[in-house]
């Protein structure tokens, strides 16, 4: 299974500066609770505004340079090829769940992904934002929404958790 995991404003904005342009704390421990034990995938300036492999997850990069390494990660060519070595025992004997892959960006990753995502985990933040980073909301001809959760952040931010499923 491959799911996007994504936090999204409402004009559809997911960053700017290779940054996020808002603080939700919560969203960042939603992030870390649904990707946990995981193999997340994402492009390489996703990976440098993060800066390092995210602990207890299996961090696989995408980046056409074969030179590219760094501690903690795997790298891959394609996204493709990510999903693929997601699928395999990771190195070492670490253990992480094979059966979902999870998608974190960015743009161009999260592109390429909407045409074989199973599922999307949106973090929808109720206010627009300036960036340089899209998301559009998921396509209702191929995603249905099965759940969504309304809340508000401690810093003031309305936001909902929802899930989308690809209609069969």
């Amino acid at each position: 299974m491959v799911t996007i995991v994504v936090a999204r404003a409402r004009n559809g904005v997911i960053g700017k500066g290779n940054a996020l342009p808002w603080r939700l704390p919560e969203d960042l421990a939603h992030f870390k609770a649904s990707t946990m034990g995981r193999a997340i995938v994402m492009g390489r300036k996703t990976f440098d505004s993060i800066g390092r492999a995210l602990p207890g997850r299996r961090t696989i990069v995408i980046t056409r340079d074969p030179g590219w390494s760094r501690e903690g990660c795997e790298r891959a060519d394609s996204l493709a090829g990510a999903i693929a070595l997601a699928a395999s025992p990771a190195p070492g004997g670490t253990r992480y769940a094979t059966d979902e892959v999870m998608v974190v960006g960015g743009a161009q990753v999260y592109r390429e992904a909407l045409g074989i995502a199973d599922r999307i985990v949106a973090t929808e933040i109720g206010q627009d934002f300036d960036g340089d980073a899209w998301f559009d909301a998921p396509d209702p001809a191929r995603f249905v929404e099965t759940s969504r959760s309304e809340r508000v952040s401690s810093t003031g931010l309305p936001f909902a958790i929802v899930e989308y499923r690809r209609r069969s």
